[in-house]
């Protein structure tokens, strides 16, 4: 799936995960140089928990990655993708990015469609988790991103003009 550098209540950590084959739910995740077996729950169930090393716990997450709430109380989160080209540019042009590294599971407006401020756009699956991508603007979509693709984080998904 990716690295990522990963602040949880300003401490650091970077991680590397990778899907295990022949399975939708269990991964090598390596955590600072130090490989940590993971099986997570299926989300899109409502299974909010995940085996870390053999030990379970159970979380809820933020949908848009801020903070994450376990056993232990609520903790803040800053997840960075390494594959990203650099900082999420600021613009008004009507492009849409990634808000997170994902697959494409549905695509629900297409070029030529108009769309209003908020209305959905595309569906991104990321760690098990359905995130609607909302239009940032009204206006019409001149480009649009095709269902099963993997991005990368801030990777423009639509054009809206």
């Amino acid at each position: 799936m990716g690295k990522f550098s990963v602040t949880v209540d300003g401490e650091s950590f970077e991680i590397e995960v990778k899907p295990l084959f022949g399975s939708d739910h269990r991964f090598s995740v390596t955590v600072d140089g130090e490989a940590v077996p993971v099986v997570m729950g299926d989300l899109e169930a409502g299974d909010a928990w995940a085996t870390v090393g053999g030990r379970p716990y159970e979380y809820i997450v933020d949908r848009d990655l801020r903070w994450i709430k376990g056993r232990t109380g609520r903790h803040s989160l800053e997840i960075q993708d390494q594959g990203a080209s650099g900082p999420r540019p600021v613009s008004g042009d009507g492009r849409i990015k990634a808000p997170v590294p994902g697959l494409i599971n549905r695509v629900l407006v297409q070029a030529g469609d108009h769309v209003e401020a908020g209305q959905p756009i595309v569906v991104l699956e990321a760690m098990k988790m359905e995130n609607e991508v909302r239009a940032l603007r009204a206006g019409v979509v001149q480009q649009i991103i095709d269902a099963g693709q993997v991005v990368r984080l801030h990777q423009v998904l639509a054009d809206i003009a």
